[in-house]
């Protein structure tokens, strides 16, 4: 007995759950609470270091008051689409969706494919609209619907017909469709990572600098091949900007062969094995030169603060004495191949140009090349097919509930033809369809006692 009165105690809070799952309410909350931190999301940056939030997030004064960097970190504003209460969101409203398919959904298109006929005249008052029409033959009146797309369904006396179905359909599509995308935006969480990687012109690299990672992410991280940064420029406008920046790329598998090579810009990444490399940012690695005629020297060039919102600049300091007693500084603002030369002082020398020469301090310096640096930014997102194949659905779905679902009964008694029908949308357009069958079998003597 107890084990029963548990079993039935059960039944009811599973059933209590569920009906409130499947509460519209419920899953307008959800999709508003998940709306507004996705918003936060796309607000607040992501991924970005402690200082960072510190220095623009301050305790005093907060912003709005009380979004402090401690408020960002608590919380885990800082990384929103991969916190776990924020996963927890997406599949509290993905079994609200759910929920709402099975209870109410489901049992409407199953409603909506049975069918019934009408056996009294006075059954059809019951409808939005109807008609009783004198010298109608049902007979005809099967044939106009039939030449409207509508299935028919006759025996003896009494006809059903309906149209439209699909649009009963298409809300569950939507549903399913929203699901996929839940479940692909969640699988991509979960398995994809982000990295970020500086790599010069000429050197081999691995994925290493990993920003964010799924729990799954580990698969997901290139083992097995490697990429070689060709080269990597950048193609100026006349007035000296930055008109858009290259990079030649190269995958290599395990034994260093290339299997494919692209090269890449902004919004044209290259793609291989669900990863994909986007140009995102530039450095200027290194610098080569001669002294005299010494071999071919190489030294790294540093990214220099901008004094009072000047340009960004790099810089290297270059020895002239075997002893490193004197030396002279190269800055350069770009990768356009022109480097200021100043001396110890400050003081501005000359100016030299790639593969060109300027005597300093007794020797010839000569420009080889500036080496510069691609940004990549390496993002792997499992779930991305998913999520598209969710919204190719939606937009399906949304069409297809678009379409009427509409029905109409009738009934022969004697001379006597009675019409009636109804629709889930699209009321007018009903009203005067149901207007043209009618006339097309009312005969024409009869529609002009009728309109008269």
């Amino acid at each position: 007995m107890f084990q029963k009165i548990r079993f039935q105690a059960n039944q009811i809070w599973r059933h209590q759950v569920v009906a409130l799952l499947a509460n519209l309410k419920v899953a307008i909350a959800l999709l508003l609470t998940i709306a507004l931190f996705s918003i936060l999301g796309t607000v607040i940056e992501q991924g970005q270091t402690i200082d960072f939030y510190r220095e623009n997030y301050p305790e005093h004064p907060a912003l709005f008051g009380f979004l402090s960097y401690r408020v960002i970190l608590a919380i885990g504003l800082e990384h929103v689409y991969g916190s776990w209460w924020f996963l927890t969101l997406l599949i509290l409203f993905g079994t609200s969706l759910t929920a709402c398919t099975f209870n109410r959904q489901l049992p409407i298109l199953k409603a909506s494919k049975r069918w019934f006929y009408y056996t009294k005249p006075q059954s059809f008052a019951k409808l939005p609209l109807a008609t009783e029409i004198v010298g109608g033959n049902l007979t005809n009146l099967a044939q106009s619907l039939q030449n409207r797309n509508y299935k028919v369904y006759q025996a003896d006396d009494r006809l059903y017909a309906r149209k439209g179905l699909i649009g009963r359909i298409g809300p569950i599509v939507v549903h399913a469709s929203m699901l996929l995308v839940l479940i692909g935006s969640i699988w991509g969480s979960l398995t994809g990572f982000i990295a970020q990687e500086i790599i010069p012109s000429g050197e081999t690299f691995q994925v290493q600098n990993i920003t964010e990672a799924g729990a799954w992410s580990a698969n997901q991280v290139p083992k097995d091949w490697s990429v070689k940064v060709n080269r990597f420029w950048i193609d100026y406008t006349p007035k000296g900007t930055v008109d858009q920046f290259y990079s030649d790329l190269s995958i290599l598998d395990r034994d260093g062969k290339e299997v494919d090579r692209q090269t890449i810009h902004v919004n044209k990444p290259l793609k291989y094995r669900g990863v994909t490399f986007y140009q995102a940012n530039w450095d200027i690695h290194a610098v080569r030169f001669t002294l005299n005629n010494s071999p071919v020297l190489q030294l790294p060039v540093s990214k220099l603060e901008p004094q009072n919102g000047g340009r960004q600049v790099w810089g290297t300091w270059i020895p002239t004495k075997p002893d490193l007693s004197a030396g002279v500084t190269l800055i350069t603002p770009d990768l356009q191949g022109t480097f200021l030369i100043y001396d110890e002082k400050g003081n501005l020398l000359t100016t030299v140009r790639t593969n060109g020469s300027a005597e300093i301090n007794g020797i010839t310096f000569t420009l080889k090349e500036a080496i510069g640096s691609t940004g990549l930014q390496i993002k792997a997102d499992p779930g991305i097919p998913i999520v598209y194949t969710g919204f190719g659905l939606l937009m399906l779905g949304v069409i297809m509930s678009y379409v009427s679902h509409s029905q109409v009964w009738a009934l022969q008694v004697g001379d006597r033809l009675y019409i009636g029908g109804k629709t889930n949308r699209a009321q007018v357009s009903f009203e005067a369809e149901l207007i043209d069958v009618t006339e097309a079998i009312v005969p024409s003597e009869l529609a002009v006692k009728a309109i008269a």
